[in-house]
């Protein structure tokens, strides 16, 4: 069995969604001082790797303690869309819809990972259609993830309609994955554990795939 991590680290300087903040990991206590090392940490529920649940999007949404620990645990796929450019149409998802019947995660491949940490991950990534994100709805998917700041474009207007889409059919959202490039013609299990945040509308995950070999 091998483990391949999927999840940035959290760090003071880790880039963020435009309008958030980056996170706050302050000493609270030293060892000098008190004998022990703690952290206070101060951030947005969705910060770094992290998944959306409805309750992001709708007011009568489910949070994630809702969800039970299965849910977020199962046989997934890799996209590699990673030589696109803009949106990712049902054209280009057919081919895999044996595939999608039998797994739980689709994870969109971009390469956009690469660029964490500067401009540019922020703009120009491939993004589902929106007839795209309808027609998933078909398929016994938990969660749909990507390697990207999030899984609509970024605009000036806010607009996210491939959320509305998947979140409306409790289709969950896993954004900021990181290494899905080595997981190309592999079959594993995707696990994205949430921290367990009472009437969470997201929180951070520790996101790994397991690969039998």
């Amino acid at each position: 069995m091998k483990i391949i991590d999927l999840t940035h680290p959290i760090t003071p300087t880790m880039p963020v969604y435009p309008g958030s903040e980056q996170p706050g990991l302050v000493p609270a206590c030293t060892i000098e001082k008190d004998g022990f090392r703690e952290t206070k940490l101060t951030m947005y529920s969705h910060t770094g790797t992290h998944m959306d649940s409805p309750a992001h999007l709708f007011k009568q949404g489910k949070t994630l303690d809702a969800f039970t620990p299965e849910y977020f645990y199962g046989p997934a796929m890799i996209l590699d869309v990673s030589a696109k450019t803009g949106e990712i149409g049902v054209a280009e998802l057919v081919s895999y819809q044996e595939v999608l019947a039998r797994v739980n995660f689709l994870l969109l491949y971009t390469g956009w990972h690469n660029f964490w940490g500067g401009e540019k991950y922020f703009a120009g990534f491939p993004v589902l259609s929106p007839e795209a994100a309808r027609w998933l709805t078909k398929f016994p998917l938990k969660a749909v993830g990507v390697d990207a700041i999030s899984i609509d474009q970024v605009t000036p207007t806010g607009t996210l309609p491939i959320h509305q889409t998947l979140l409306a059919n409790d289709i969950l959202i896993v954004e900021n994955l990181t290494n899905l490039n080595r997981l190309a013609g592999k079959k594993f299990i995707f696990c994205c554990l949430p921290l367990n945040i009472y009437q969470a509308d997201g929180a951070p995950v520790r996101a790994i795939a397991i690969i039998n070999e």
